[in-house]
């Protein structure tokens, strides 16, 4: 009897997976998911061969397929009219049951950790104590939460050199007790804006990564796919191939990491052990791993659209390429999740004191690359220098930056009647003797002066323009005036410089008091006005 149990074992563990598969799902598909409402969805998951699966949602909708030979299957499934609960059912060999399904709209976060940073980060003290109102406010916010209908489902940060993840490990929460920490804060501040407008159910589905550079979220056929960028993907990976062989081979001595590691022993073992380098298949900084390793993995789940909160990294990093990545990131996204151009919302960052005037002007080109990468159909930004912390890179503010993302929605998307949706944008630029004319657009009710404080409205002050500098014949830059002529344009000027070239606005990683803003009260975005 022994003997037989023994080979009924091994004849199982032989047996090829699929054989004995039941139907399974990608983790989107889950108890207290949210669906998009009044469309068609797609669904997707694993079965055996072959094998015929049917979908029914319980508001009477039902949709068939039959796995491949690979065993993926997927369809499309009617959406209903914004509510809920819901149910959906799964057969095929087996049945599978999901169970309060809510319709209504949701939403795609990325980027890097001010995206990523769930509320539970922003209820410690701040850094300054100006701040800590903001803390206050949070901390309200997340004891007081009881919103069933603001969902969130987070795909865990990982990396793939190679292969495309298909599936993660993941759960949908709401905003309710200790669940609301989780939430990502600025999507948690975009969706509540959302929910007391629209009053719909709102889901976000996050994929973030704390220091990520653009680069990683970028695949690698979109790589390929553009010459400019074609060469700096395989000169990367001809690099990171070498380095591979180098580091798995059985010999291999880190050198660096020995002699840091006796520096550190002959200081007294102060401060951190030092660490090897991250394997180049863990870097979360290489090209095209997090699009592989995180977000593959939720496309091409229905969305409306998406907020991007990302730039930090690139900095110091290729800041000049930055727009080419972020136009290309954008089209090959939209063009994977074949639901047409969907709506595409980001921020410029947040004022951040930076360690050195590399990274300071690297903080305002990337800054300015965002903006110039408007020039995408149906995408928007959020000015946030306005609410950054000097000392703290991640700034408490996400309240006001959620609503600046929300703006954009509401109005597009949304049809919402919204006087102005940003601050002022730079749109050209006219010399006049000793002087340049300034146009903007998304100047609402007008161009103003203005000063905000923590979450109060921004109020007009009676102050000079302040961080606009001009560019003489020399290619110097140098400070300059400015002042208010009209509706929509400025003026500005150094006495110094007879011939100006060009102009730009609150060029630093912290332009502590730039105040140009329309009468809305939102700040005109950084901007330089060279090609």
């Amino acid at each position: 009897m022994k003997k037989h149990s023994q080979i009924i074992i091994l004849l199982l563990l032989f047996i090829p997976q699929f054989l004995i598969a039941d139907v399974k799902l990608n983790a989107l598909f889950t108890d207290h998911m949210v669906i998009q409402r009044d469309t068609e969805i797609p669904i997707w998951g694993w079965a055996d061969p072959n094998e015929k699966i049917e979908i029914s949602g319980s508001w009477g909708e039902k949709a068939t397929t039959i796995a491949n030979t690979d065993g993926t299957w997927k369809l499309k499934l009617k959406t209903p009219a914004a509510g809920g609960p819901f149910q959906i059912t799964i057969t095929g060999k087996n049945e599978l049951v999901i169970n309060d399904v809510l319709s209504g709209e949701v939403w795609l976060c990325t980027g890097q950790s001010n995206m990523d940073f769930a509320l539970e980060k922003f209820i410690h003290d701040s850094k300054e104590p100006k701040y800590q109102p903001l803390v206050a406010y949070i901390r309200e916010e997340v004891k007081n939460a009881n919103d069933n209908q603001l969902r969130h489902i987070e795909v865990l940060q990982n990396t793939s050199l190679y292969e495309k993840q298909t599936d993660f490990t993941g759960q949908w929460v709401s905003a309710q007790g200790e669940d609301v920490k989780k939430i990502s804060a600025i999507g948690y501040f975009f969706a509540k804006e959302l929910r007391k407008e629209l009053n719909v159910p709102i889901g976000l589905v996050e994929c973030s990564w704390g220091g990520s550079r653009i680069q990683p979220w970028i695949s690698e056929e979109a790589f390929l796919a553009d010459e400019n960028l074609k060469e700096y993907f395989q000169t990367n990976r001809k690099e990171l191939k070498e380095t591979i062989e180098k580091l798995d081979a059985k010999d291999y001595v880190d050198i660096e990491l020995e002699k840091k590691l006796t520096a550190w022993i002959e200081k007294g073992k102060k401060g951190r052990k030092p660490k090897p380098a991250d394997h180049p298949r863990k870097d979360r900084q290489v090209p095209a791993t997090l699009y592989n390793g995180m977000l593959y993995s939720v496309i091409p789940y229905a969305i409306k659209g998406a907020i991007w909160y990302q730039g930090e990294s690139n900095a110091v990093n290729m800041p000049n390429e930055y727009e080419k990545m972020f136009t290309t990131m954008i089209n090959s996204w939209r063009a994977d999740w074949n639901q047409g151009d969907f709506s595409f919302y980001w921020a410029q960052l947040a004022a951040c004191k930076r360690g050195n005037d590399k990274a300071d002007k690297g903080w305002a080109t990337v800054n300015d690359k965002l903006r110039r990468t408007l020039k995408l159909p149906n995408t928007g930004m959020a000015v946030l220098y306005d609410i950054g912390e000097a000392k703290d890179i991640h700034p408490h503010n996400k309240m006001d930056a959620g609503k600046r993302l929300a703006l954009w929605a509401l109005k597009k998307d949304y049809h919402i009647d919204i006087p102005v949706v940003s601050g002022p944008l730079y749109v050209t630029k006219e010399i006049i003797g000793n002087k340049i004319e300034i146009e903007f657009s998304e100047v609402g009710a007008g161009l103003m002066v203005g000063n905000k404080k923590l979450m109060n409205p921004t109020v007009a002050v009676q102050e000079p323009l302040k961080w606009f500098e001009i560019l003489d014949q020399e290619g110097n830059w140098k400070p300059a005036e400015a002042k208010i002529i009209s509706k929509n344009k400025i003026e500005v000027w150094n006495a110094s410089v007879a011939h100006p070239k060009q102009v730009r606005y609150a060029w630093s990683g912290n332009p502590e008091g730039a105040n140009l803003y329309n009468k809305e009260g939102l700040p005109a975005a950084v901007f330089s006005t060279e090609n």
